[in-house]
């Protein structure tokens, strides 16, 4: 093989038993990192999403690097570029229907209830609040916060709400 090759026998031993370098064993950490954000997402994010949220970890690291170790691994965000001509697809999931419809008149407690997220900043990055509001009182009726904003941080606030109740 090495004669195929044109190395040397001792060239290729030492190139078998040479450790992996200082930048591959960094890529390999910002690697797990990059599948663990990735895998909290729910799998949408994409490399800009993900350089942003590395960089307010406090990595340093280029939206270049991100995009190539995603890319050489497979790793791929939502695309959220709508084509010419295509109709956008709902986000709202299946046999889910918007009830309210814009009437926000409520004659009795616990029959109409809403939800906002507020990006609140901190000196160790973001935290978002997800709050559930009961249109008769403007009360709170559950909320829920993390350290990224996705659905399972509306679920967790809405079921504090039907706990609540």
């Amino acid at each position: 093989m090495c004669r195929c090759l044109n190395v040397s026998p001792s060239g290729y031993y030492a190139w078998v038993s040479r450790p992996d370098s200082a930048r591959a064993r960094d890529n390999q950490r910002l690697l797990s990192r990059i599948r663990e954000i990735h895998d909290d997402s729910g799998r949408v994010i994409g490399a800009p999403r993900m350089h942003k949220d590395l960089v307010a970890e406090g990595e340093s690291i280029s939206l270049n690097r991100v995009a190539r170790l995603m890319s050489a691994h497979g790793i791929q965000g939502w695309p959220r570029k709508k084509r010419r001509g295509a109709r956008r697809a709902s986000v709202r999931p299946a046999g889910i229907r918007n009830h309210l419809a814009r009437d926000f008149s409520v004659q009795e407690p616990h029959t109409k209830w809403v939800t906002d997220i507020t990006e609140i900043p901190t000196q160790e990055g973001k935290l978002y609040l997800c709050v559930v509001l009961d249109l008769f009182s403007k009360l709170v009726v559950g909320w829920s916060m993390h350290h990224r904003q996705d659905r399972h941080i509306v679920v967790r606030a809405a079921e504090m709400a039907v706990w609540q109740s």
